[in-house]
């Protein structure tokens, strides 16, 4: 059986906030709506840039102003999106040890055009997958079952960092694995039925070689 890992991207894989706070504002200024704060974009991100528009505005916008807010945020993200974003420290190296053993992917929610630009400077020849017509985003499972079939593989363990992360690889009947060092809290991992982390990125290569080794094992036992 061969196994892959797949990857999140903004708060597992990348440090994104800065841009993404940056073109965030761009957008609501160019509409007339206030910035937010880093915080509060921390608490937005995650599910799509049509979601982290709307939970950005103000509560009294009309609800067709997240469209043109959504507009023009887009391309300026995509034009701008490799300013301030960097790999979290000892995410390359993790990667580099676990691309000799299994085949890689990362999985995101961001627009499919941010996601091969910034996977093709930071982490070229990772099979990279972003928000595209056609492919129900995550928490669905698709895009999980989309990226094992490009690289090949029958099962994956997938990790993330955040609740929608957990949901994805439950829907896709995957083990996760979250991560501590991205935009969410320990307890609202929890929350969300996280059991398995991984608070630095050194230790991802042995806790997916378990993890691994376990999918392994389930198979020959069925």
């Amino acid at each position: 059986m061969k196994i892959g890992i797949l990857f999140d991207l903004d708060g597992t894989l990348l440090d994104t906030l800065e841009d993404l706070l940056d073109a965030t504002n761009y957008a609501l200024g160019a509409h007339g709506y206030p910035a937010v704060t880093l915080e509060r974009l921390r608490r937005a991100v995650g599910n799509g840039a049509e979601n982290q528009i709307r939970r950005c505005l103000p509560e009294d916008a009309p609800p067709e102003a997240a469209d043109g807010v959504l507009r023009t945020y887009r391309p300026y993200y995509t034009d701008h999106c490799r300013i301030k974003t960097r790999p979290y420290p000892g995410i390359r190296e993790a990667l580099a040890v676990l691309g000799r053993t299994y085949p890689l992917a990362i999985v995101s929610n961001k627009p499919d055009g941010a996601v091969k630009a910034l996977c093709a400077e930071e982490f070229p020849g990772i099979y990279a997958l972003g928000e595209v017509p056609g492919c129900p985003r995550k928490p669905a499972g698709d895009m999980v079952l989309r990226a094992m079939e490009a690289i090949g593989v029958e099962r994956c363990v997938y990790v993330g960092d955040s609740e929608v992360d957990v949901a994805t690889a439950k829907n896709a009947q995957c083990p996760c694995l979250s991560v501590l060092w991205g935009f969410r809290d320990r307890a609202t991992l929890e929350q969300a039925g996280a059991a398995r982390f991984c608070r630095r990125p050194e230790q991802l290569p042995r806790q997916l070689d378990s993890m691994a080794q376990c999918l392994r094992k389930e198979q020959s036992h069925g």
